[in-house]
């Protein structure tokens, strides 16, 4: 059955749309009209996403707005940074995260900062009472705004009431699988609830151009529970992760439509809730002692910062007849090649050698610049050579041995500068283009596995 299609006309100078022909527009110009053909639909059809009681027509994707004005400061500093810059307005953000790691504390600090500097902010919680979100404001937010609201609530069609009664600057969800809607009969928490609520989420965010937070659960194995589509529909899937036996929080994005998903945000919890950690690279090293046998100092490239980071290395007899390897933050399959590497170009019998390799702090970094450090770190302590804590070792080894270079070795050695370390090993071709920048850092390029152990192996 085909949808109703009505006829307008539309200025092609200014948008303005006129349901006859007209020869000068209110724009003033001239013979600038065109006939246009519009569908229509359902102004109650919840399932449509558009602008509500408008026709359905197509725009000019050189005329939409896109500045940084749309844009929201959320007055967290690494929360922005993992965002890309601020909320943007009519973005969608799903935040996940193990029970108590801290995700309705930076929530409530962040909804406290943007109802203080831009308008009201309605929190709305299904799993706690206002009691208990009102104890953990007076803990870890610096002052409560009179311009932020909370709503205990379950039923979508009333908090979207609610919504439309109080017009928020930002909307909190906490969490979605305690939502429901009077559409399906299904319990909340189901896949079906749980598409439909994020899809009517979705489609007010679009509406009234405001950023929605929603809370996730997440299931034993720490993936988000619930229906895969619901990290599709979304514009950007954050992830809090930490032990919570420990103070320091990594906020990821692992979606993020406006911004790179190589970011991460540092945080610590304290009683007075999370503080940023501005310098990162000495929260990860400020354990690392001199003179240690199978500790190496590394570096990545996060985004838009490096982090100096510690690799540690240990290798003992193997009482069974296969020997273990075990790797926590390193993935198990770069360990093993690393190990064949070390066996057949550095001539290191590791067969009957239980080996384990840790990234210090529980950082677990995407890419290959920290494979040097991990070689060097077995190497270590398999021979028992003390190492530095001013020295630091990046680059990717290849199936051959050799070293291959890696991207903002530059940035990395300003890092490592900063941070007092007084050599610095990479791969030669790196090394060639930093001889006018080391900043103090002596540089060594290697072009092999095999040189950079001999390197380790000379007194400082």
């Amino acid at each position: 059955m085909s949808k109703k299609t009505k006829t307008v006309f539309v200025c092609q100078e200014c948008g303005f749309e006129s349901p006859k022909w007209q020869g000068q527009c209110i724009c003033g110009q001239w013979n600038t009209m065109i006939e246009e053909k519009v569908i229509e639909h359902k102004d109650d059809d919840k399932r449509h996403r558009g602008n509500s009681g408008k026709n359905i027509k197509s725009s000019r994707l050189s005329a939409v707005n896109s500045s940084g004005e749309m844009r929201i400061n959320t007055g967290i500093g690494e929360l922005n940074r993992v965002l890309g810059g601020g909320l943007v307005k009519g973005s969608l953000i799903l935040i996940s995260g193990e029970p108590g790691i801290g995700k309705s504390t930076i929530i409530i600090q962040a909804a406290a900062e943007i109802a203080e500097r831009y308008g009201k902010v309605l929190y709305v919680t299904g799993e706690e009472s206002s009691e208990q979100i009102k104890m953990r404001a007076d803990r870890v937010c610096k002052k409560i705004s009179d311009n932020l609201f909370v709503l205990v609530e379950t039923n979508m069609e009333n908090i979207i009431q609610v919504q439309k009664e109080l017009e928020p600057v930002f909307l909190i969800i906490d969490s979605i699988q305690t939502m429901y809607t009077d559409d399906l009969e299904s319990a909340p928490g189901s896949v079906s609830q749980i598409r439909a609520c994020g899809n009517e989420l979705m489609k007010t965010g679009k509406e009234k151009n405001i950023p929605i937070f929603i809370v996730a659960h997440v299931t034993k194995s720490g993936d988000l529970a619930g229906p895969k589509i619901i990290e599709h529909m979304v514009d950007c899937v954050l992830n809090f992760t930490g032990e919570r036996n420990h103070d320091l929080r990594i906020l990821r994005a692992y979606k993020n439509r406006f911004g790179t998903t190589s970011e991460i945000g540092a945080f610590e919890m304290t009683e007075e809730g999370l503080s940023e950690i501005n310098n990162l690279s000495k929260s990860f090293l400020e354990g690392m002692e001199d003179g240690a046998e199978g500790s190496m100092a590394t570096a990545i490239y996060e985004g838009t910062r490096p982090l100096l980071l510690e690799v540690q290395a240990l290798t003992s007899p193997a009482n069974t007849g296969f020997a273990r390897r075990t790797a926590l933050g390193v993935e198990l399959s770069r360990l093993n090649m690393i190990l064949a590497v070390l066996e057949r170009k550095a001539g290191l019998s590791l067969i009957n050698q239980d080996v384990y390799v840790n990234i210090v702090g529980g950082l677990k970094p995407d890419g290959t610049s920290i494979d040097l450090a991990v070689a060097l770190a077995i190497y270590s302590t398999c021979k028992g050579l003390k190492g530095s804590s001013k020295v630091l070792a990046i680059g990717e080894i290849g199936l051959t041995g050799d070293l291959r270079s890696i991207q903002n070795a530059e940035k990395i050695v300003k890092e490592a500068s900063r941070m007092s370390f007084t050599k610095v090993i990479m791969p030669q071709k790196n090394a060639a283009r930093l001889k006018d920048v080391s900043d103090g850092v002596k540089v060594v390029g290697v072009n092999s596995l095999r040189e950079a152990i001999q390197i380790v192996q000379q007194p400082e």
